[in-house]
């Protein structure tokens, strides 16, 4: 452990704890959600997979954590924890690859939007970075259905835009996986834990209509379906910030009492210490 309270690996250091938990105190939630009408938490998901040979394990939930503390500095939201563990069965051939089932994510996603209820923030935004955790859609269809605030982002059109804006060259269908949108958002946020060969190891697999069925492995032998050697630094900046943009309709959504489908609250301020939805519509 080095001084600054980093660990230290043969390869660099490891995020440190803040990368990954916020350090809120009770009063900083308190006061927090003064300022809105209707407090919200987010919720950062990742997943524990294989990410090729050059990205972490962790990379989904990093992502998803990058994600959100770029909301939770834009926004007046309650940033969580991340789910670390998710549903990444299709990664199941490659070592280090853990999952829980599609029921246990589905549990915790509801328990924990139960819990911030009873304390107070009522409204919840998950923030999922493993496309294969799909329950989380159905979460959500169910907590809304019973009355309860909640949303999951990004959509697709949400990474579309973000990519459009960043000068992403790869589509969505092609970037599968450890492909030139994840790496580069870790190339900007943890550029430490980007191991040397992310350079030479494109490979696509569109036609993927078996994934379900055959997994991962079947179409691709390092884990890598992408083209990482197009990421760079500056992508991934204008990624995570075309996303924060994108947040805007979420956070009207999931805290005000009038909107319209796209988002944008009939007669709603704008949160304190955030763009009104007025001014994120029309940047």
């Amino acid at each position: 452990m080095s001084s600054s309270g980093t660990q230290q690996t043969p390869k660099g250091p490891l995020p440190t704890v803040s990368a990954l938990v916020p350090a809120d105190t009770t009063e900083d939630v308190r006061a927090r959600g003064a300022g809105v009408a209707r407090q919200a938490a987010v919720l950062p998901v990742g997943s524990l997979e294989q990410h090729g040979p050059y990205l972490p394990l962790a990379t989904d939930t990093l992502v998803a954590c990058a994600v959100a503390r770029e909301i939770a500095a834009a926004y007046p939201v309650h940033l969580l924890p991340p789910v670390t563990i998710s549903c990444s069965h299709e990664h199941a051939a490659w070592p280090g690859t853990v999952s829980i089932s599609a029921v246990t994510l589905h549990a915790v996603v509801r328990d924990i939007a139960a819990s911030l209820r009873r304390s107070g923030v009522e409204a919840l935004v998950v923030v999922n970075g493993h496309g294969g955790n799909y329950v989380l859609g159905n979460v959500v269809q169910e907590s809304t259905a019973e009355g309860h605030r909640m949303a999951l982002f990004p959509a697709l059109e949400d990474w579309d835009a973000a990519r459009e804006r960043a000068g992403v060259e790869t589509s969505l269908l092609s970037d599968m996986h450890a492909g030139e949108i994840e790496t580069s958002i870790l190339l900007h946020c943890h550029p430490e834990l980007v191991r040397a060969g992310y350079e030479s190891a494109d490979l696509l697999a569109d036609d993927r209509r078996h994934l379900l069925s055959l997994g991962m492995s079947a179409y691709t032998e390092s884990g890598v379906i992408g083209r990482p050697s197009m990421g760079s630094a500056e992508k991934g900046k204008e990624l995570l910030a075309g996303l924060v943009e994108a947040f805007g309709a979420y956070f009207c959504v999931v805290t005000s009492d009038r909107v319209t489908s796209d988002g944008v609250s009939a007669g709603s301020a704008g949160p304190a210490g955030a763009p009104g939805r007025d001014s994120v519509a029309s940047s």
